[in-house]
């Protein structure tokens, strides 16, 4: 398992903080582009190299704030991991309302919420590891996925 963050660059801090709590409290590995070198590519290139990070990663953890308004990369982002059916889930730290679209998956407050999203992604793994060897690897995705929507929005009470 690995949980692709993004952000928005003003949003950076809060970002370093959710990927070192999830790397050392919950052994969870993490891509963050503050410290890849390769994300300072521009254009085309960042675009392709984004999109074969999310490749890498299970599941989409977005950082949102009055900051994303100005991200064109966090909702491409979004998209693409949309298409790949992977969990996406939204962390809004500093209370922000959020768009509509983002309402659709589930969103955490607090890193309390966070070490839940953080049980309830073990848990998706599991089940994705567990039915992956019995169905096609896109159905075994989904399953999992729908069960980590489920498992998560439970906890949080939406």
């Amino acid at each position: 398992m690995k949980i692709f963050i993004s952000h928005q660059s003003a949003d950076s801090t809060l970002a370093g903080d959710i990927a070192h709590r999830l790397r050392i409290t919950h052994q969870i590995d993490c891509y963050l582009d503050l410290i890849d070198p390769e994300a300072s590519k521009t254009g085309d290139k960042l675009g392709e190299h984004l999109r074969e990070q999310l490749g890498l990663c299970t599941q989409l953890l977005a950082v949102v704030s009055q900051n994303t308004k100005s991200s064109w990369w966090v909702p491409w982002e979004i998209g693409i991991s949309t298409e790949k059916d992977q969990p996406i889930a939204t962390y809004a730290g500093d209370n922000t309302t959020l768009p509509e679209y983002l309402r659709k998956w589930p969103y955490l407050r607090s890193m309390v919420e966070l070490d839940g999203y953080a049980q309830v992604s073990k848990a998706a793994d599991r089940t994705f590891t567990r039915e992956r060897p019995f169905k096609v690897e896109a159905r075994a995705r989904q399953t999992a996925t729908q069960q980590f929507y489920r498992d998560l929005r439970a906890r949080l009470g939406q």
